[in-house]
């Protein structure tokens, strides 16, 4: 048996819903000065705002004591060689234990061996891998006392795989017990990169261990290259997949990334309606089919 054919028993249990945006510091005023919120939820870089203090660090403890917010590290490295970073874990346990935060989500790779990289590098697809993330996985939870949710990332290089992406993300999943942030951008992106059907891969998850989603757009650098960029708007087969997730899995919180060319509130808003669109229509119809 394959690892993409394997199904937990775990039941995720998201403590948030609804239709999410990144918090960036660049819009942060605008949103507290509107009357009511454009989002449901927020996610934060926790990175960006762990140690700040003064005026901008009281700003984020008066945001989140009215709004829910979630975390999306940066800096973890899971899969890096080099020792975890402890002593940033125990200052992220208490940044999120500050601000009642229960979700702490990360990425898939690595981005460190004995210095930053400045950029998420693929971990081989290797049954060594899969162990050394999953006692990477298992000490992260119990440092920071949450679930860690870790999230399916683009990459554009393969080092001696020995197995597919889809029984990578699945072994590592099972191995770990941990959850999944599932980034519909990103299967698409990779099923361009690399040549397979984005529904198969996305099929082949297990719905159990989904906890919420991340959707955004890209840049085309060639007809067989997609770069992730979270810098331009969501194009029509992702959003077509965002419903595929929909009709596969059901309802998952879902997040809106925009981290560069960051557009005017009103854009980002026309982009929330349409998520909760496609969100809403999931829910007529699922109530069509149970009268």
């Amino acid at each position: 048996m394959t690892y993409s054919e394997y199904r937990p028993m775990k039941m995720t249990t998201p403590h948030f819903a609804g239709t999410g945006l990144g918090l960036r510091r660049s819009f942060i005023n605008e949103l507290m000065a509107l009357g009511n919120p454009i989002a449901d939820f927020y996610e934060v870089a926790p990175e960006n705002w762990m140690e700040m203090g003064g005026a901008i660090g009281k700003k984020f403890a008066a945001f989140a004591e009215k709004n829910t917010v979630i975390c999306h590290g940066l800096s973890l490295s899971i899969g890096s060689p080099s020792p975890l970073d402890e002593h940033f874990l125990f200052k992220l346990k208490k940044f999120l234990d500050q601000h009642n935060i229960a979700c702490y989500s990360e990425h898939l790779s690595y981005c460190s061996d004995e210095g930053h990289l400045y950029d998420l590098m693929p971990i081989p697809f290797t049954e060594d891998a899969v162990r050394h993330v999953a006692s990477r996985v298992k000490r992260v939870q119990e440092i920071i006392e949450r679930p860690l949710v870790l999230e399916n990332v683009s990459y554009y290089a393969t080092p001696s795989p020995e197995m597919t992406e889809i029984d990578f993300l699945n072994a590592v999943l099972a191995e770990s017990d941990c959850e999944l942030l599932l980034d519909v951008n990103n299967i698409y992106v990779n099923s361009v990169n690399h040549q397979y059907h984005a529904e198969d891969f996305l099929k082949a998850i297990p719905r159990e261990r989904i906890n919420y989603i991340h959707i955004a757009g890209h840049y085309q650098e060639a007809e067989d290259l997609l770069i992730d960029t979270h810098g331009a708007e969501i194009i029509d087969p992702v959003w077509q997949l965002l419903q595929t997730t929909y009709s596969e899995f059901g309802l998952f919180p879902t997040l809106l990334e925009r981290d560069f060319n960051i557009p005017e509130i009103a854009e980002l808003k026309t982009e929330l309606a349409q998520i909760r669109h496609y969100q809403s229509e999931f829910e007529g119809a699922s109530r069509v089919q149970s009268t």
